[in-house]
């Protein structure tokens, strides 16, 4: 029974420095998470990165899914408490960076433009401003 429905759990061993183990229990309880579960979390997180199916070396998100702003929150709320629309403040603050410095490389890469004409961003090809 090895597919993803099986809920039967078994233990999984590992071995880290002593100092790593105190950072991943502080961490964990930041999270409100028991050691395992914050563990199990990471490496999940993890592995969502070595999934990717990006042929796109240059990607700054691995996974456009969404799986980033999972680790977002998490990396918000291990500091500090939010309400929903101080995390929704946060999390778009970021989306609203990427999406400037993704615009200024694509310009950069001469691979879209910026249309006075058609009032918004054109692949350099011409195909998104109707010509």
């Amino acid at each position: 029974m090895g597919d993803s429905t099986d809920t039967e759990k078994t233990a999984v061993k590992t071995y880290v420095p002593t100092y790593q183990k105190e950072e991943w229990q502080s961490h964990a309880d930041r999270l409100d998470m028991s050691q395992s579960e914050f563990v199990r979390t990471m490496v999940q997180a993890g592995r969502r990165g070595f999934e990717s199916d990006s042929g796109e070396p240059d990607s700054p998100d691995p996974d456009p899914g969404g799986n980033a702003l999972e680790t977002r929150v998490l990396e918000l709320l291990s500091a500090d408490t939010y309400t929903w629309d101080e995390l929704l403040e946060a999390v778009a603050d970021d989306i609203e960076s990427r999406l400037d410095e993704t615009l200024e490389e694509l310009q950069s890469a001469n691979r879209i433009r910026y249309s006075g004409r058609h009032g918004g961003y054109t692949t350099v090809d011409g195909g998104g401003d109707g010509d």
